[in-house]
């Protein structure tokens, strides 16, 4: 962004950061705000290093600066272990309202918590905004409890289960629940289950330590080789060991679910609780499922209380019932998705593939129950609303604009301070920092700085001033959370149109599908680069665009030019042609390929011999959770723009087709990445 655009930036901020005087002096202000500019960089290369002191030394230096906020954050959180509790208070009373404070209070709170100074945080936590700290949620919790509040259980046990790594607050709060009774020994070795399935050894190892420290030293033993520690076991001396045992199983049946399922048939299922055996059998149906395993289905069969699973192991249930693709199984999908928790089921995922269930009895209570469902999600929202849409009759098109902003509006966003703040930062190249200030802004204040979040009409108007300064993934991500006044225009960007449609046509891509890519890769931003190496606009691996560059001659290519948008737009159209053809123009084989790489969606379509299925029902059995929301999201991105370019009704189902494995029609891919 130009320097002129940050200057008008700061001149809209309500914060006072430049005076009158200076505002009359642009050459002066220029040299000045680009000196503090240089310095707020540096501080934020300071803090990513821990320099306490050259954080220290640099600050005075953008004292009045409209990022000062952040530039003070960073220098009191590099030394908050040994900042006197007063200059904490004074921090969060100088920029009270500001992401910047309740920022500071979270890394506050947590320090309260492994100090245990109760009466300080409790006095804190009140005014805690955010409260998205899943340790901090822990640690409030099991103060309320210990205050004789209602039952804290479901709250520690949510936020400890979600975490994926080993923390204080929340093995410290379930320590207490389980000393007072309030959470059980199961509830302890779930959590080591689900730590071990991750392969997450010292978050399983602290649960063990709270109801058999003895047995500690085991659970590295059986991260390290599950198969030698069942092996060695002929019997189960006591309780704690035969749940070691299961540990143990959960384990194995990440690396080989076949092998472990016949270890536990064979010689540990009379040994175990019911629960444990539903438990052991629901995790291996679930690797077999994800590794697209016949026996899936087999394996869940052995669960006899389908109540003693989790949702990931019900959902897994559910999707391999589904690419199983016989009548009979419909009513395990049914049995499965109603056995899920209640927050699951709301999921449109489940909303949908119920009513679809639902719709193969045929019954008239079932007919009314399916088109309810489906009515209720029904959408151009996403990936499953918009197939509900289709369920009950209707096309996918634009919806009519919402009503013009008014000058109030747009004025009201002008001058809110933390969006100001963030769309400077971006600018200034912090990005993150913009990124979460912004959030924060749109999430937690109004306008006029008071808690409560946005309107509709203010996240229109924040949107429309994303969009306006050409920060896209904002403009985007802000536009898409209002549910009745929808903007396409805002949701659906075409930046560098003329290139983009200009490179489709030439190639015979339908551009539509390009921008729903660009759209899921790097919501248009430029210089995007993700923690893999992949850059810019179609978010290209070097490897990639080499091999590509060569395919479609693009001579004398290198690598920084990977870089350049209209490069960038060749090579990732160019790669995106070839998967496409070489998939049979199937698009979400192509999007999977394009996310994975081609050999995945090649092992994903199954072995030869397999059934022919809806592609919704392949792309719902992709294994990776990245790929499986990836494909969903770019179908449902082309959709609406092909609504868009066209002006036309659109079928999501017409270009989503069938998949069947690579015996049927479409031919193996010979794309080879080296």
């Amino acid at each position: 962004m130009q320097f002129r655009t940050i200057l008008t930036l700061i001149a809209s901020l309500a914060l006072g950061a430049l005076s009158n005087a200076a505002q009359s002096q642009p050459a002066a202000d220029a040299r000045g705000a680009s000196r503090s500019d240089s310095v707020l960089l540096e501080m934020q290369q300071a803090f990513s290093k821990g320099d306490r002191k050259r954080l220290s030394a640099l600050l005075p230096q953008v004292r009045g600066h409209a990022l000062e906020p952040w530039a003070a954050y960073w220098e009191l959180k590099a030394r908050l272990e040994d900042a006197p509790a007063q200059e904490v208070q004074d921090f969060f009373l100088r920029y009270a309202g500001s992401y910047q404070e309740d920022r500071l209070r979270n890394d506050w709170l947590l320090l309260l918590g492994q100090r245990r100074d109760w009466t300080s945080f409790a006095a804190q936590y009140p005014a805690y905004r955010m409260g998205d700290d899943k340790e901090v949620r822990c640690y409030a919790a099991m103060i309320a409890n210990s205050q004789g509040a209602a039952d804290q259980a479901d709250e520690v046990r949510r936020n400890w289960y979600a975490l994926r790594e080993a923390d204080l607050g929340c093995t410290q709060a379930a320590a207490a629940l389980l000393a007072g009774n309030k959470l059980g020994a199961l509830d302890v070795w779930r959590k080591a289950r689900l730590a071990m399935e991750a392969n997450r050894p010292r978050s399983a190892r602290n649960a063990v330590e709270l109801v058999a420290p003895e047995f500690a030293q085991a659970v590295t033993e059986i991260n390290n080789n599950a198969a030698k520690y069942l092996s060695a076991r002929v019997t189960v001396p006591g309780k704690t060991r035969k749940e070691l045992v299961v540990l143990a199983i959960v384990k194995m049946a990440t690396n080989d679910a076949d092998a472990t399922a016949a270890v536990l048939d064979a010689k540990w299922s009379v040994h175990l609780s019911p629960e444990e055996r539903n438990w052991a059998w629901g995790v291996i149906g679930k690797q077999a499922a994800m590794h697209i395993g016949s026996e899936a289905l087999s394996y869940y069969t052995h669960v006899t209380k389908d109540a003693d699973l989790n949702d990931e192991m019900l959902a897994w249930k559910a999707r391999a019932a589904l690419r199983a693709g016989k009548s009979a199984h419909w009513p395990l999908v049914l049995s499965s998705i109603n056995a899920m928790s209640e927050e699951a089921r709301r999921d449109p995922t489940w909303i949908y593939w119920k009513a679809r269930a639902l719709l193969q009895g045929k019954s008239a209570a079932e007919l009314t129950q399916a088109a309810t469902l489906f009515e209720s999600i029904a959408s151009v929202r996403g990936f499953y609303e918009q197939l509900a849409l289709e369920e009950l009759g209707r096309k996918i098109t634009a919806p009519p604009p919402p009503a013009p902003l008014t000058p109030e509006e747009l004025e009201a966003t002008r001058l809110n301070p933390g969006l100001n703040r963030a769309l400077m930062a971006i600018a200034l190249g912090l990005r993150s920092e913009g990124v979460r200030e912004w959030n924060y802004s749109t999430n937690l204040s109004n306008p006029r700085g008071a808690p409560g979040g946005m309107s509709e009409r203010e996240l229109l108007a924040a949107a429309d001033m994303a969009c306006r300064h050409q920060v896209w993934d904002r403009c985007i991500n802000t536009s898409e959370r209002t549910r009745t006044e929808i903007d396409f225009a805002q949701r659906f960007p075409m930046p560098h149109r003329e290139a983009v449609l200009k490179r489709s046509q030439e190639i015979g891509l339908d551009p539509a599908y390009v921008y729903g890519l660009i759209r899921q890769e790097s919501r248009f931003i430029m210089d995007a680069r993700s923690g893999v190496g992949a850059s810019g606009l179609m978010q290209v691996m070097p490897p990639t665009a080499r091999w590509t560059a060569k395919k479609i001659g693009l001579v004398d290519f290198k690598p920084h030019q990977i870089s350049d948008r209209d490069t960038n737009i060749a090579i990732g159209t160019g790669y995106l042609k070839l998967v496409l053809d070489d998939f049979a123009g199937s698009m979400p084989l192509a999007a999977a390929a394009y996310n994975a790489g081609p050999s995945r969606p090649r092992n994903w379509r199954g072995a030869s011999g397999g059934p022919v299925m809806e592609a919704a029902i392949w792309a719902e059995n992709v294994p990776f959770n990245e790929t499986r929301d990836y494909v969903k999201k770019v179908l449902s991105n082309t959709t609406n723009y092909a609504a868009l370019i066209t002006g036309q009704p659109q079928s999501l189902k017409a270009r989503l087709g069938m998949v069947g494995p690579r015996d049927a029609g479409a031919p193996d891919v010979n794309i080879e990445l080296p």
